[in-house]
């Protein structure tokens, strides 16, 4: 379909295009995406994404959104090799899957944030007296006494309870 060994990028084609370069286009679709072949002065170019493959478009309408906006109208439409539906089957691009994991944990991470902020403000906002930390160790023991003894294991002697909660 494309050769991605004579390439063109977006800025060169932009600065052709505003030039006022006679630039013909071809749209190739391949599989269940579409490229782009760029004609003028004699030579054709693929154009290129920004590591140098070529630039597929999944859906025609895109493609020909950014052929309007560079001020392209005129095109050829090759879909010879074109399979509707195959973009589908494609397997996602590794970048966006790290993109998405990325913004996944980023909003994982606000979202405790907030959760943890919440509670910090509860905390210095409740109106009962704070406790020493062996007064709250011993509560703890307390509880953590009667707990076993609900479930019905034998609850542990107060030094083993004592150093279990360190």
């Amino acid at each position: 379909m494309l050769t991605p060994d004579k390439t063109i990028d977006h800025g060169t084609l932009r600065h052709l295009v505003e030039a006022g370069a006679h630039v013909g286009a071809e749209v190739v679709g391949s599989g269940g995406s579409w490229g782009i072949i760029i004609n003028y002065a004699r030579t054709s170019q693929t154009l290129a994404a920004t590591r140098g493959r070529p630039k597929t478009f999944r859906r025609f309408e895109t493609l020909a959104g950014y052929l309007k906006e560079l001020g392209i109208v005129e095109y050829r439409v090759n879909a010879a090799k074109f399979e509707p539906g195959d973009n589908q089957k494609e397997t996602p691009d590794r970048r966006s899957v790290m993109a998405s994991e990325r913004m996944k944990r980023a909003h994982e991470a606000a979202a405790y944030d907030a959760w943890f902020r919440e509670r910090v403000h509860a905390s210095i906002d409740d109106p009962r007296p704070s406790l020493q930390d062996d007064q709250a160790r011993a509560q703890m023991a307390t509880r953590r006494q009667a707990l076993l003894r609900k479930a019905g294991t034998k609850p542990t002697t107060k030094k083993a309870a004592a150093r279990t909660s360190r």
